[in-house]
């Protein structure tokens, strides 16, 4: 077991020590670099793949290493079948990614940047999948949003991406906000902090009063990440990375984080009415949005984006559909999807890279030019419309066998998946077909044949997707299976294979079919009927995103004008109002206020002196006609106080009051002498009132809380601590020295550190004066100007 964690602890680090190498490996070796890269995902793939026997058979990989064990927090990872299956995913498409980035991006001068951020990337996605950890499951939610935000805008210099990356950082960061809030409301409804002890929460969480609150902000975070409706325009934007970005980004990884946290809470939060409406409801409609969408695009990226948009939507209705072969399609549509859609935006990336466009109005006729990628092209279209012999046929039908039924619910979200399947068959093959067939068009460039790394991945993940269907009793066996297993929390065997299905799924396939082939027999004008009808609906959630922005920025801008004018007066009646609110509010709201104490009857005549003292100085502050005499007068309090503490028995602590009190009044005099200010107080009545009150407020917080800090029974636990430990550790007989010095040590220095830094600023703004005295005198216009 030891062996297992420390091998595992070194796969998910993996992908950091790609990212270190990356740089340096491109600078030395080229593009070529890219395959020395690519071992690091590949050999994280195989440590995974070794868990696949024993997951199948139903166990589960645990392990980490204790962080802050006080606060019960670790750095541990829980793997089932739903965490090895994305582990998997994640790694086995990242190697290959790694490779097709390194033909695509040949000569660029990022090369080793664009590798260095692909790679941080993997590791946040692989850290989200296998974390156990709430706090480390947020951690790595959230640097997937940094990562992504680096990739989208990795061509920083063109102003689309770098607003492509901050509405992706913005959107997706602000629903780990959400996220947080809601992680935390499972902890105060579930009392754990762990996914896998969370999973066996369930009955608690459903039947707590705060579990629709708890749902809403989890579906926050998700829906974000996942681009559900009204959120899904962050994600065709993102079409701004290269294209490498876009295959990891839409097959594997973040934008399945979302499906992949509602498919780990099924079990918790799964199972309730809410839970059944709202999911189905938002991913059946973003299924709809999606690809019709995506119809209305000539851009092969856009189109493929929108369709993911679209297959997500699909997955989050299966996930809350609620029925058990609902989990099961959800599964198979995960795996399938992975490989279609991987391979298809491969494919569009090497069209654009060997044509130099990506519209599909001024491509054709490229199949004499490229026919290996038009041959994989079509089997990775194949899956997506979900035609035999590849996987995408099986999950259709899956699908099919878990929506249907009599009830008006099963019959409208049928409904809703036969016409977003029929739209996405048609864009499935318009990016297979239209691009090769025909004549040739002429293109900004030459087309020809890809390299070999260019066409190896897309071709590995569509022989996948046909192997996976032909061999499908292996593929449910160490896929599907234990991902539903997982989902489910319960033991399941998926058989759905090649072999016909007679029945209504099979009626509702063949439905599907023959509406994408009429939905691709008449795309142009489907094209153009989207158009119209965009137009028709007025601007959308993308200008909602840049107005929301833009109201944003100028709303705190106006905040920032309301809270901070420049008037230092204003800061510091800021301050000293949060200052009495703070003494004064909580004791009258809790009932907390002293005891009025009784006036001691032995007192000694010294002593009335020194309060006479005290009195006779504040009275001299009250009536100071100048500040001088007024920062004087002030220091008698401290010189009194000091007096107190001397005679009370205090000579040390009564020494540090009055070499504080003599600096105090040295140092204001010092300021106030040299500082140009107005003799006289020209504050109106009602000003000093207020300022009167103020002052008065902030004693009498004060002096309550002393009050009933000294009513509080002594706890002399410090005492007795620093008494007996001061001499024998510290070698001090003179404890307050101790504490002072020791004990307090980093404290005094910061308070040193305090009086340093008050004293470089008070240094700064007397040069300043003296300077601007000094230009004034010569008749210098900026001083005049800075001046008035």
């Amino acid at each position: 077991m030891a062996d297992v964690t420390a091998l595992t602890f070194l796969a998910l680090c993996l992908p950091l020590a790609g990212a270190l190498a990356a740089p340096f490996t491109i600078r030395v070796f080229g593009a070529n670099g890219a395959w020395l890269l690519a071992i690091a995902p590949l050999l994280a793939f195989l440590h995974f793949v070794r868990f696949v026997p024993l997951i199948a058979r139903g166990e589960v990989v645990a392990g980490g290493y204790v962080w802050v064990p006080s606060y019960n927090l670790s750095f541990s990872w829980f793997i089932d079948g739903l965490s090895l299956a994305f582990a998997l995913l994640i790694t086995g498409i990242g190697t290959l990614i790694v490779l097709y980035a390194g033909a695509y991006l040949k000569g660029h001068k990022d090369q080793g940047r664009f590798f260095s951020f692909i790679f941080l990337f993997m590791g946040a996605m692989l850290g989200i999948v296998v974390s156990d950890s709430f706090l480390m499951f947020f951690i790595f939610w959230e640097l997937t949003s940094i990562t992504s935000f680096l990739l989208i805008g990795f061509d920083h210099e063109r102003e689309a991406a770098r607003r492509a990356a901050l509405q992706a950082l913005v959107v997706t960061g602000g629903g780990g906000l959400f996220l947080l809030a809601g992680l935390l409301l499972l902890w105060n409804m579930s009392g754990v902090t762990q996914m896998s002890l969370l999973i066996g929460s369930g009955d608690a969480v459903r039947e707590n009063p705060l579990y629709f609150a708890a749902l809403i902000l989890v579906l926050g975070g998700a829906f974000t990440k996942s681009a559900q409706f009204p959120f899904h325009f962050w994600l065709p934007n993102a079409m701004e990375a290269p294209t490498p970005v876009s295959v990891y980004l839409h097959s594997a990884t973040m934008v399945k984080a979302g499906v992949y946290l509602l498919m780990r809470l099924n079990p918790v939060m799964g199972a309730t009415p809410a839970w059944e409406i709202l999911l189905p409801f938002f991913g059946g409609l973003t299924l709809v949005v999606g690809a019709a969408l995506a119809i209305g695009q000539t851009d092969l990226k856009l189109k493929l984006a929108y369709t993911t948009v679209s297959s997500l939507g699909l997955l989050v209705l299966l996930v809350g559909f609620g029925s058990e072969y609902a989990v099961e399609a959800a599964a198979l549509y995960l795996v399938a999807h992975c490989l279609f859609k991987g391979a298809l935006f491969m494919v569009a990336g090497i069209i654009d890279h060997e044509t130099g466009t990506r519209d599909i109005t001024r491509l054709g006729g490229l199949m004499r030019a490229m026919p290996l990628t038009a041959i994989i092209a079509l089997a990775a279209a194949f899956s997506m419309a979900g035609l035999p012999p590849l996987f995408g046929f099986l999950a259709k039908e899956e699908i099919y066998r878990a929506l249907a039924g009599s009830d008006i619910r099963a019959l409208t979200f049928t409904l809703i998946a036969i016409f977003g399947n029929a739209l996405m068959f048609a864009v499935a093959f318009a990016v297979a077909l239209n691009p090769f067939l025909g004549r040739p068009v002429e293109t900004p460039k030459h087309p020809h044949e890809a390299p070999l790394l260019l066409w190896l991945g897309p071709a590995i993940l569509a022989v996948l997707g046909l192997f996976a269907a032909v061999f499908s009793s292996f593929t449910h066996a160490a896929l599907s299976s234990p991902i539903s297993a997982a989902i489910r929390q319960s033991p399941v065997d998926i058989d759905i294979s090649l072999a016909p299905h007679l029945g209504l799924p099979l009626a509702l396939s063949v439905l599907t079919v023959l509406s994408g082939i009429g939905i691709y027999w008449q795309l142009a004008r489907a094209r153009l009927l989207m158009a119209v009808l965009l137009r028709s609906a007025g601007r959308g959630p993308d200008h909602g995103f840049d107005l929301a922005v833009s109201g944003l920025v100028r709303l705190a801008g106006r905040i920032t004008r309301l809270i901070q004018p420049g008037r230092l007066e204003i800061y510091v009646i800021c301050t000293f109002v949060c200052v009495a609110a703070i003494l004064l509010v909580p004791p009258v709201v809790y009932g907390e206020l002293p005891r009025l104490p009784v006036w001691p009857a032995d007192v000694r005549l010294h002593e009335w002196v020194v309060f006479l003292i005290a009195a006779v100085g504040l009275a001299g502050v009250l009536v100071a006609r100048d500040r001088l005499t007024a920062i004087v007068s002030l220091g008698i309090q401290g010189f009194a106080a000091s007096i107190i503490f001397l005679l009370f028995g205090a000579p040390d602590l009564s020494f540090t009051q009055f070499m504080v009190e003599t600096l105090s009044v040295v140092i204001l005099a010092l300021v106030m002498t040299r500082l140009r200010l107005v003799a006289a107080d020209r504050r109106p009545p009602a000003r000093r009132i207020f300022h009167a009150a103020l002052a008065l407020g902030c004693g009498l917080g004060f002096t309550l809380l002393l009050m009933r800090a000294t009513q509080t029974p002594f706890n002399d636990a410090l005492t007795a601590f620093f008494n007996t430990y001061s001499k024998s550790i510290a070698h001090g007989a003179n404890v307050v020295n101790v504490i002072i010095v020791d004990f307090r040590g980093t404290d005094t220095l910061g308070e040193i550190a305090v009086v340093a830094v008050a004293g470089l600023a008070i240094l700064a703004l007397i040069r300043i004066r003296a300077g601007t005295e000094r230009k004034l005198a010569a008749n210098d216009p900026d001083a005049i100007e800075a001046e008035g």
